[in-house]
């Protein structure tokens, strides 16, 4: 297996607000809700949210133009759910992530193969899934339920 790094850089900016710096685009201001913070950006939760999503979203596109379809425009949206543990801790119990293709199902081709399989290449989420469980649904255009949310998605066996 070989490994890279990814580097982040965060500056406290003031109080719980921090300059988020990717090396690549704009700083990201990202701060706490009220009363801690101001909410003058996106939370952890967010940024959480946001990741899941987004590698979710950018798998199923690749797989889809992998068989030269067009599912153009995506639309994700992605729900935490927090609960708190057996210390009263607050933590993520859930992720529910709903991503509608721009196109009916009908108008690509290889969908079932891609819907089979484009979430084990989602680097995060499956990451993120040994820890907390990732309930997935997908829908076309017309809102026709490709792939139920009933069923989690599991983490890949290592060496898969």
């Amino acid at each position: 297996m070989s490994e890279s790094a990814v580097t982040v850089r965060l500056e406290q900016a003031q109080d719980y607000q921090f300059d988020i710096d990717f090396g690549v685009g704009p700083r990201l201001r990202a701060d706490e809700p009220p009363p801690l913070g101001q909410g003058a950006g996106p939370n952890p939760l967010m940024l959480l949210g946001a990741a899941v999503g987004n590698c979710l979203s950018a798998s199923l596109l690749f797989a889809l133009r992998k068989f030269k379809q067009s599912p153009e425009p995506l639309h994700t949206d992605v729900k935490l759910l927090t609960g708190r543990n057996a210390e009263g801790r607050l933590r993520v119990q859930r992720i529910e992530v709903r991503l509608q293709l721009g196109v009916p199902a009908a108008t690509l081709q290889h969908l079932d193969r891609v819907l089979g399989s484009f979430e084990t290449y989602c680097t995060v989420t499956q990451s993120v899934v040994a820890a907390i469980p990732v309930d997935l649904e997908v829908v076309d255009a017309d809102g026709l339920r490709l792939k139920p949310a009933a069923v989690p998605v599991s983490p890949q066996p290592q060496g898969a």
